[in-house]
């Protein structure tokens, strides 16, 4: 068996052999890159190039630098996602994001951990994350090794998620429990019980166009 191979079946393994440091060492290269790039349109035609490389697809995402990863090509990521500064997906293992989720500043993915005996901390074993759609990440929240968590479901700020959660929940906490599931009021209002309606949908998305 392989030290890649170890690493998908979940068990110890190093990660300094069959290029694994070269890789790192090309993914802190185009990191660097990404977070040196500028805030304009020229910018973002870079970093839509760059995500590419990094992540080795196509990405059609909104990742504001800085941006942190140990190899990038372990992660996948749907179309119309954002992640706000300072996030940190550690992707030893493989973290998969669904379409539209969306990150608040300072969030981490971790999918790599070490065994408790000291002896053998230098160790590592990862086990995938993975995010369905449209999930939202309050600002400052973890997420462990081997998390799920289901479509729509909002995750609170300052939350250590580390068990699954399922879809159409609003969870948070250390650790993270689940609040509640989402209600029909829910669906149909925002803070403090404002009405969302159809009307206001268009008059934003009318002030949207006019501004550009």
């Amino acid at each position: 068996m392989t030290m890649k191979e170890r690493i998908e079946a979940g068990l110890l393994f190093s990660d300094n052999c069959e290029g694994m440091p070269e890789e790192r060492m090309r993914a802190k290269q185009l990191m660097k890159a990404y977070n040196d790039t500028e805030a304009s349109e020229q910018g973002y035609k870079e970093r839509l190039e760059l995500m590419e490389q990094i992540f080795g697809r196509k990405t059609m995402a909104w990742i504001e630098p800085p941006f942190y990863f140990c190899y990038g090509t372990h992660i996948k990521m749907g179309d119309m996602v954002y992640v706000n500064v300072n996030c940190s997906f550690i992707d030893d293992g493989e973290i998969e994001i669904g379409e539209g989720c969306e990150f608040g500043p300072g969030v981490a993915i971790a999918t790599v951990s070490h065994p408790v005996n000291p002896k053998y901390r230098p160790y590592m074993y990862c086990d995938k994350v993975k995010l369905g759609k449209n999930v939202w990440v309050g600002a400052n929240a973890s997420i462990l090794p081997g998390v799920t968590i289901g479509d729509n479901s909002i995750i609170g700020a300052g939350s250590v998620v580390t068990k699954d959660i399922p879809a159409n929940v609003i969870a948070f906490g250390n650790p993270c429990k689940v609040y509640r599931e989402f209600t029909e009021e829910d669906m149909r209002t925002y803070r403090g019980g404002n009405p969302i309606n159809e009307e206001e949908i268009e008059a934003i998305n009318r002030l949207e166009k006019e501004g550009k």
